[in-house]
Formats: structure tokens, sequence, C-alpha cells
């Protein structure tokens, strides 16, 4: 007797064993013919069965019906996550705007900026393994929300010691201050002017100086940067994952090419925004900007720092809003539904139409994740594609993060630009030149649909042609500054001796000066002097911005050493061809900027592609922990000292001790920059190189086609795919082979 009830498309299909399956009620395909009461019987059991078959049919058939109101709620998150990229990208870049600020607002050198810049990675790396790993099982949404609320206390913290630290104090000769006296700045001593800013220091230190309430609060911005890491830890692993797991295949990678692009626009309004508060004088509100007695141009000025920081967290805290309101799931897509091959959730998570005989709400128990931990870990650094790769990385964001971070002082130092002007170029012009890179990388990716070893071609190929065209950058740089006793001497020849002993000359030697002061000033004769006192002046003429020395015997030495001549408040500009030369740079800089970042795109894909679906997550928490660890934290600390190395003049503090650098050697400084980050990009070139050689050796010749080919490789993956759906076999199977490259 053959029995047929249909209760859905499934219910009707045979098996191979020679029953047909109707949700769980198997009746025999030939034998005995079963009695009506047996039949009623196994029928009333049937239907219990089936109303959970049915339902299960009708939720799934209901979200087909609905396909753009699943489709919707992912744009949703597409924009909320490239609103949050947005936000944390506009905090670092105005960060990074702020380095030369908060190095003359506190009085520290460049190594210990350094070090707040990399408390940010610090942060990242307290929590990122647990974040990236037991983050995936939890509401990805809702954690990226509590981490922009973090992200947003730290950068309200940044700008707390605004608030509690003192005015701040610039070193100006007294006449510029006192409009109601005219002192001759080369015959002042004790008995006659006030002392000089370092002899007012060593004074205090000998009557038991008390550090300044200001001198240590450069640890709130330290600890506000270490708050940001923590916030921003999920935001990365889990939000990429959480688009990869729920696009169509062929759009995850322009949909994160769009997140890249879209965070793009952060660090150009994040470097506008510095460019505008370096032009506000640090203390607006709380002094008479008439007072002022230097301007943005002056080495000295610091700016409104902390009020970028303000409206950074504000950003923050509204970019956290709809993460609240977003769903653990969503349904996959149509092409992904057979197989859980892009699947992010792990063994242990509970979908919602994944098993109907466990409970719909099953919870994750967190120590059954964690016994999958040391085995999962021992899974990525088996992949000899994702260590390479993570080799290369590593090495390359050295390169990028410490160029990045002090770049805007590289302009300031080798070009002589003002650190407004520094930050209005980089936002303006440098950074969207990155945007479109990015952008173009994920097009490329989608148009001509690449695949992982294309993916890795075009990532080494961007990186070659990036660091081959920032070995032009060698050429295009400004000679020192003429600074009378540290880059000439004071006859007009080249200085090599010690530069402590050459301030002094004969010039300056019936004046009662100090080495250590930094009040620069412009002579006629195109040279900065050191201060007005080292510069032999008698006498000064006007009040603040306007004061002119007169007869300073130093300035005349170069020229005609019986005449003396006149400064004017304010270093000297660098030479006529600079301003050619800053022009060169920016082309350069941009086209630069614009190959390396091609590549982006599809180094995220190649790191998704080469691993496990269910890794993904943690791959990229790895991945994530090991470029701040090993690139984010030491990067800014080394680039930091080894630029120190080119200082010519340090300051000095008020109660003593070494301060910011006031001067750097600009041949020195260039190499040093350039040399370091050209050296670690060629390291990370061969890291890339042995990448794409174990592609292609673990690859067959199908997985290398590309457009070209791209017809071919279409059928031959539409075939294996109906194979899957059609194949009882594959159906038992986690994943299908064509999402994974075999590895």
């Amino acid at each position: 007797m053959h029995v047929w009830i249909c209760t859905s498309d499934r219910g009707s299909l045979p098996t191979k064993t020679g029953r047909h399956h109707l949700c769980g009620f198997l009746l025999p395909e030939t034998g005995d013919t079963p009695s009506w009461r047996f039949l009623q019987k196994k029928m009333l059991s049937f239907s219990l069965t089936t109303q959970s078959c049915l339902l299960t049919d009708l939720h799934s058939n209901l979200n087909l019906l609905h396909p753009r109101k699943n489709s919707h709620v992912l744009e949703i998150f597409l924009g909320a996550l490239s609103f949050v990229y947005f936000a944390k990208a506009l905090s670092g870049s105005y960060l990074k705007s702020t380095i030369t600020q908060i190095e003359r607002r506190f009085d520290i050198p460049s190594s210990l900026v350094g070090v707040i810049d990399g408390s940010f990675e610090i942060g990242n790396l307290l929590i990122i393994i647990v974040v990236s790993y037991f983050g995936a099982k939890l509401h990805r949404p809702r954690i990226i929300g509590a981490g922009c609320l973090i992200m947003s206390v730290g950068t309200f913290l940044i700008a707390m010691p605004q608030f509690f630290m003192g005015r701040y104090r610039y070193e100006r000769f007294p006449s510029t201050i006192n409009s109601t006296a005219s002192i001759s700045p080369c015959l002042q001593d004790k008995s006659q002017t006030p002392l000089s800013a370092l002899e007012k220091s060593q004074a205090k230190i000998n009557a038991g100086c008390e550090k300044e309430a200001g001198s240590s609060m450069w640890i709130y911005v330290l600890l506000g940067n270490l708050l940001r890491g923590i916030g921003e830890t999920p935001i990365q692993p889990l939000g990429i994952t959480y688009i990869d797991d729920y696009a169509m295949e062929e759009n995850a990678a322009l949909y994160i090419g769009c997140v890249q692009t879209v965070a793009i626009i952060g660090p150009i309004f994040g470097f506008l925004l510095g460019s505008l508060c370096a032009k506000l004088y640090v203390d607006i509100g709380f002094v008479d900007l008439d007072s002022v007695t230097i301007t943005h141009k002056d080495v000295q000025w610091v700016g409104a720092w902390w009020l970028g920081y303000l409206i950074a967290g504000v950003i923050s805290i509204l970019a956290s809003i709809p993460f609240w309101f977003l769903p653990k799931h969503l349904p996959k897509p149509e092409k992904r539904k057979d197989s859980s091959a892009s699947s992010e959730q792990s063994k242990f998570i509970t979908e919602d139409n994944k098993d109907q005989h466990k409970s719909y709400q099953q919870q994750v128990k967190i120590a059954e994740m964690a016994k999958d931990f040391l085995p999962s870990l021992k899974n990525l650094f088996g992949n000899p594609v994702y260590i390479l790769y993570l080799c290369a990385s590593i090495i390359q964001f050295n390169s990028l993060i410490g160029m990045v971070t002090y770049k805007p002082k590289y302009i300031e130092q080798q070009y002589g630009q003002t650190s407004s002007k520094t930050n209005f170029v980089i936002g303006l012009i440098n950074i969207p030149a990155v945007a479109f890179g990015i952008f173009s990388g994920g097009l490329m990716m989608k148009k001509f649909r690449i695949n992982v070893l294309g993916a890795a071609k075009l990532s080494l190929a961007s990186s070659f042609f990036g660091y081959l065209l920032l070995l032009s950058l060698f050429a295009m740089g400004c000679e020192n500054s003429d600074v009378a006793g540290l880059t000439v001497s004071y006859h007009g020849t080249k200085q090599m001796t010690d530069h402590e002993q050459a301030l002094f000359s004969e010039c300056n030697s019936g004046c009662t000066c100090s080495k250590n002061d930094w009040d620069p000033i412009c002579g006629e004769n195109g040279v900065t002097y050191i201060s007005a006192c080292l510069a032999g002046c008698q006498a000064s003429n006007g009040s603040g911005k306007n004061t002119v020395f007169f007869n300073c015997s130093c300035v005349g030495t170069l020229e005609s050493p019986s005449q003396s001549s006149s400064a004017v408040v304010g270093p000297c500009q660098k030479g006529n061809d600079c301003p050619k030369m800053f022009l060169y740079f920016l082309v350069i800089s941009v086209i630069t900027s614009y190959t390396l970042s091609i590549g982006g795109t599809p180094g995220y894909i190649l790191l998704l592609r080469c691993i496990k679906p269910h890794l993904k997550s943690f791959a990229l928490g790895i991945y994530t922990l090991a470029i701040r660890v090993l690139a984010g934290i030491p990067a800014p600390v080394y680039f930091g000292v080894a630029i120190d190395t080119t200082c010519l003049k340090w300051g000095n503090k008020r109660c003593g001790g070494r301060g910011a650098c006031r001067l750097y050697n600009s041949s020195a400084l260039r190499y040093v920059y350039l040399g370091l980050t050209l050296v670690l990009g060629t390291v990370s070139i061969f890291f890339s190189v042995a990448v794409l050689w174990v592609l292609r050796k673990r690859s067959s010749p199908q997985d290398e086609t590309l457009s070209a080919n791209g017809e071919r490789g279409t059928y031959g993956t539409k075939s294996r795919k109906d194979n899957f759906v059609n194949s009882d076999c594959l159906i038992q199977t986690t994943y299908w082979p064509e999402k994974e490259t075999r590895l």
C-alpha cells in the first residue's frame, strides 16, 4: 500500500531509506496493509508533529515574502555602523591633529606624546580577546552601542585638564608685554629687569619649588585615550562580521568598502576641526584675548585643543543610540540558507530557524564557549596564510601608524607651516584620497569578481607602488632654517660645533643672556636668533606682536659687522624654494595615500576568506589585538624617540627639567621620518609576497579564475552549488567548499 500525505513540499520528497518522510511520520512503502485504527492513531500523533513543521515553514516563508524588510534592517545597521566608524575616526584623527598642541601645552617630548597616543591601543588590548570571541555569541549590536558610550566618556576625560590647570604661560621678553617701558634686551640684569623665565624657574627650585598643578595633568589625557580604546574594541570585529554574515556574498565586499569609506569622512572632519581649534587660543573664554602677545604662527602658540574633544564626545553618544534597537540576528540571504559557510555563529549558538527540536530561546553558556577557545586559537595559528598576512599587516601598520601620527609635526617642522594650515591640508586633500582609494578597492572586488588570490595580488601591488612613490619624498624637503648658533654661526658659516657653546659670540659677549631662553626674533638679514638678548639688541620699540628691536649687534655681523640692524618678533620664514617643495610634497602624498589605500578592502576580504567561517570574529579579534600590541602601541613611541634625536633646541619647564622641542634639524628629521617608514614598508612587502606564494601553491587552477574568465568560474560555482542543494550527503555538512579556499 502506498500512502502519500503531503503537508509541504519538503514532506513529499522520497528518501533513500525506501520510505516517505512526512515530518517525522514514516509509512512503509510495501508490506501489510495497516488497519484504519492504526492509521487513525498515527495520524493524531502526526498532526501534532506537523504543527511544528508547518509553523516553521510559515515562519520561513514569511521571511521570504518580506525580503525588503530584512534588507532594510541590514541597511539600518550598515548606516549605524558607518556613523560609528565616523565618530571613532573623528576623535582618533582629532587626537593626531592635536599632537603638537598637547606637546606644547603639557611641555612634554615627542616620545611621551607617543605613549599617550599608544594608550588607545592598550585599551583595546585589555578586552579585545574577550569581546571578539564571546561577543560574537551575544547581542552584537548592543555591545557596539555600549562601546560607543564608553568611548564618549574617555573623550570627555581627555578635555578635562583644561578646566583644572592654570592658564597657559609662554616665554616673552618683558618689553613685549609691558608697553609703558622700553627695556634694553642686551643690558638687562637683575637690578634692571625682572629675571628671565629660566632664572625664575631656578629661583623657585632653590626655594623649594613645588610642581605646578598642571605638570602631570597629561595623565588624564592618557587615561581618557585608554577608555577610548576600550570603547572602540567591539566596533570592528563585531560590526564587520555582522555585515558579512547577513549580506549577500557578492555584496559583502562592497558593503565593507562603503563602511570604511564613510569612516574616512571622520578624519576629514577631525582634521578640519583640529584646524579650526588650532586658530583659537587655548584659554579662549578664560582670558582677555587682547592681552595675548603671540599669534597662531608662533612656535609657542597652543590652540583650543580641548574644544574638539567635547564635540567628539557628543557625537559618540549620538552614534550609540540606534544599536540598542537592532535585532541580535537577521535571516540569512537565500544563497546562504543552504549552508552555514558564511554564518558568523559558532556551534554553541542556536538561531531562530536552525533547529526546530531545540528550545527557541536557548541561552549560550560561557563555560561551553570557553572549552573551544584553545582549539580555535590553535586552528588560527595553524593557518599559514593567516599567519603570513598577520605579519605583513603588523609591519605595514607600524610604518603607517608612525607616519600618520607625526605627519602634522613633520609638515610643520619641515616646511614651516602652522598647525592650523597643516591640519586643514591633511583633512581636505590627503584624507579624501584615502577614502577614494578604499572605495576603489571595494568596487574593483565587486566589478571584476576578484577571488581570494586576486585580492592578495591587488593588496601586494597597492603596497609596492605606494612605497615606491614614497621614496621620491626624500628629494622634496627644505633645508634647515638659518638660526644663529644652531644651524649657522654668527659669522654665516654652517654650524658644526657644540650648539650650546656656539650660542654665545663676540657680538653678544657684553650681554647677560641665558642659553635656555626661547623667544625667537627675525633679523633683517633673514637669520633667526633665539632671543633678542643673544642677537645683541640694545633697544626696542612697541609692544606685544608689534615689538621691533634696534641696534642688534649680531644682526649686522653677517653683512657688515660695523653696522647694527633691527629685528622683529618671531622666527624667519623658510627659504624661497620651500613653498614649491611643499606643493610637490602634497601632490606625491595624495597619490601615495590613494595607492596604499586601494589594498585596504582586498586585505579585509583575504582575511575573512582564508579562515573557517565560525572563527571569523575570533580571527578578526586576534588580528586587531596583534595590530594594537605590536604596531599601535610601540610605533608612536619609537617614532617619537627617533624624532627626538633630531632636536636642536629643547625648551625648559618652569620648575626645571627638559620640556618640548623648539627646533628640529630639518634634514635629519626627513631621513629619520621617511626612512623609518620606508624600511618597515619594504619588509611588509616581502611577507605579502609570501602570502601570495602560499595561496598559489594551495589553490587549484580553477580558483585563480579572475574577471577574464569570469563566466567559466561562475558556471563552476553554480554547478557545485546545485550539486550541494540536491545531494543528501552534502546537506549534512556545515559549509559548502566553494566558500572556502581549501587552505
